[in-house]
């Protein structure tokens, strides 16, 4: 039988919650809702609020088929919000935007990575956040995105900005800075000078264009998700990973002391009490207050 819960006042039909997702550690997709209405919920709602979701849909667990769609799948109740998007010169798309708990709920019953782009419904192309994804080609790890977050958090103060670091959920780490409301393109200019800047100062350490054959034990620090059209992974989202792990915030403290790649690895099941130790580290995001202007812009 399949259960039909209600949330807030929507009925929802929940399916397969005994079928294992993540084989590696026999976590159910039950297990994987309850993650998300009770220890994310609160935090992962205001990091998806206005934003237009892309989805990477992983129904029979990572090992299954994974795709990535940004249209609404059939089937999506009438009261699960969209917002129009322009895809194209001249086109518009409709695209989900979970503004509560029951679409949150209806969402992750899909069983999805939750992606987001750096600019809200109603202002697209307008930045509000700047993204860098510090993404480690092998032998590098984790460790290795530790300095290089470090150098940009020190660089981008020098600039009056703020940096807030997650993981990617992954293999590496995100930093995230609070931004005056800003054209995507000049946002990505200047992301793409300080990933210049940082290959300049970090020769040994940085890479910052995607060329594969540059990137063996180097860093690469990934700008372009700074573009409108690029999402990232949003903050508190399980990714389709061996293991249930989430794009967790860190603190600065984390980065600074990280020694091993496991150290900075969270899975579902820790998120309640880091987030009991810690709160919602990436709250001063949605502050509009936060925000400060681009250099240059």
């Amino acid at each position: 039988m399949t259960p039909i819960t209600e949330v807030e006042g929507r009925r929802l039909t929940l399916s397969n919650l005994d079928k294992v997702l993540y084989p590696a550690t026999g976590t159910t997709k039950g297990e994987v809702l309850h993650y998300y209405a009770t220890a994310a919920a609160a935090v992962l709602l205001p990091q998806l609020r206005d934003r237009p979701l892309s989805f990477l849909r992983y129904p029979d667990g990572p090992d299954g088929q994974l795709f990535f769609t940004k249209n609404p799948p059939p089937g999506t109740p009438s009261w699960v919000r969209t917002a129009p998007v322009p895809h194209r010169e001249s086109e518009q798309a409709e695209q989900v935007v979970v503004q509560d708990l029951a679409s949150l709920m209806w969402a992750a019953n899909l069983v999805v990575e939750f992606h987001t782009p750096q600019w809200r419904a109603g202002a697209p192309g307008i930045a509000d956040r700047l993204v860098f994804d510090l993404d480690p080609g092998a032998p590098a790890t984790v460790v290795e995105c530790c300095r290089v977050a470090l150098w940009l958090r020190e660089r981008l103060a020098s600039d009056g900005l703020v940096a807030y670091g997650k993981t990617s959920g992954s293999k590496g780490l995100h930093l995230l800075v609070p931004l005056e409301p800003t054209g995507s393109a000049e946002v990505s200019a200047y992301a793409k000078g300080l990933a210049v800047e940082a290959e300049q100062e970090l020769p040994e350490l940085v890479v910052h264009r995607m060329k594969r054959a540059l990137r063996p034990g180097k860093v690469f620090v990934d700008f372009s998700q700074n573009a409108a059209a690029k999402t990232t992974a949003t903050p508190y989202t399980l990714r389709a990973r061996p293991e249930p792990t989430v794009s967790a915030p860190v603190t600065w403290a984390e980065i600074e002391g990280c020694r091993a790649p496991g150290e900075l690895v969270f899975l579902a099941g820790d998120m309640a009490g880091r987030l009991a130790r810690h709160g919602d580290l990436l709250a001063p995001l949605d502050d509009p207050g936060q925000g400060r202007p681009v250099p240059g812009t």
